[in-house]
């Protein structure tokens, strides 16, 4: 995925549309809780560490609620 100009950006709204299970969710701790459906807010997008530009496995964060967020790929998500 070397070279992907990602899309969203923060504070975009995004919907997962995708089966995607988590296991910290705070209401379903240590549980598999899929995020299919959810909605949230792009809170960042990891381009860079130390000012190097990095290839992120998950690069987009999305807060879902005040306590929980999670980082995504962008094909697992959709602007809504």
């Amino acid at each position: 995925m070397l070279g992907v100009n990602v899309v969203m950006k923060v504070g975009d709204r995004v919907r997962v549309k995708e089966s995607v299970v988590v296991y910290h969710h705070p209401e379903h701790r240590n549980q598999a809780f899929d995020l299919k459906g959810t909605e949230g807010e792009v809170t960042g997008v990891v381009t860079e560490w130390q000012g190097r530009p990095v290839s992120a496995n998950l690069p987009i964060l999305v807060r879902f609620s005040k306590k929980f967020k999670a980082h995504l790929r962008e094909n697992e998500l959709e602007v809504i």
